[in-house]
Parts: structure tokens; sequence; C-alpha cells
């Protein structure tokens, strides 16, 4: 049996549910991601993912921050989609080029901070949210508190919901983001 195909929706295309929903997607960004066209099929995946998106961008995490957790979510769950679009948010963040090719390689990060952050959250996806008490403890002692273990926690569920949309539907790369294209280490 053959893969099947998923719809690249449009605004003509897309299913009633989800029309709403997209047009606000094209009104603020100006254009669809091709990855948005793909998750409409599921009006729900859809609207469900861009509310969890839009409530982590929200937490009392910096912004900068906020991109270390989805590029780590990112990178672990290979979606090459992903990691060009964040890597493109970090560039517009005017962030040092030596964090976005460690984040993107998987390398320690230069700042002791967002080390700590990025090793949490690969625990709590190592660990399925079950984080040994030292590992939550280094977070805690690099000097963030409780709510940001949790606002981590959402990141991980907003982000491995795209990834595995875009994984699934084989999302492409729209043209903007051909410059941050990324291919996992073997």
């Amino acid at each position: 049996m053959s893969r099947p195909t998923f719809t690249v929706h449009t605004l003509d295309t897309v299913p009633d549910p989800a029309r709403t929903t997209m047009a606000g997607v094209h009104r603020r960004l100006g254009h669809l991601p091709a990855a948005v066209g793909l998750m409409a099929d599921s009006p729900e995946l859809l609207k469900g993912f861009l509310t969890a998106s839009a409530t982590f961008e929200a937490t009392d995490l910096a912004p900068v921050e906020r991109e270390v957790v989805v590029l780590t979510v990112a990178t672990r769950n290979r979606c090459h989609l992903c990691v060009a679009m964040h890597t493109a948010t970090l560039h517009r963040l005017g962030v040092a080029t030596e964090l976005i090719a460690a984040l993107r390689g998987g390398t320690e990060l230069p700042e002791p901070r967002l080390a700590a952050l990025r090793r949490f959250t690969l625990a709590v996806l190592d660990h399925t949210g079950d984080v040994p008490d030292d590992e939550l403890a280094a977070f805690l002692d690099a000097g963030y508190r409780p709510r940001h273990a949790l606002d981590v926690v959402l990141g991980v569920g907003t982000y491995t919901i795209s990834t595995l949309a875009n994984r699934l539907t084989r999302a492409p790369l729209d043209p903007p983001l051909t410059a941050y294209a990324w291919e996992p280490a073997a």
C-alpha cells in the first residue's frame, strides 16, 4: 500500500471548518505556509496547534528561551521544516550564530542558562515527563522556577504536535526557508 497524499489546502480549497483559522494565519503572515495548508485537513489539529502555540508564546519564558525549547524538540523529532522555521525566527531575534549552530547541531550551547534549559527539555522528552530529581534541580539551579518547568512541558507538547504532523505529511520548506534548510545528523 502506498503512502496517502496529503493536500496542501489554499483558501480556495480549505474545508469550511478550517477556513476562518486559515484566513487568520494568512492575515497575520501575509501568506499561507504549506504546513498550515496540510494541517487544515484536520481543522481541530490546526486550531489546536495554533492555540497551543499562542499560549506557549505567552509563557514567562523569554523569546530566545522559547526558541531553545522549540528547536530542541524539532531537532529531536527530526523535523527539517520546524528547524528551518525556527532558525529563521532566531535570526530575526538577532541571536548569535554560535548559539544557532549549536542548537541545530546538538552541541553544547555557549550560554550556561540556555544549556540548562535545553538539557531540561531533553530530560522531559527522554523521561516522558518523569524528570529525575537531579535534572530538575539542575534546571532550577540555573535560575529557572518551577513555573518554567511547566512552561517547557507546554512547549514540548505544542511542538511535538507540529513536528509529528509535519513529518507525517512530509510538509515542504516554503521558499523563504530554503536558506535555513537542515538535515539531521545520521
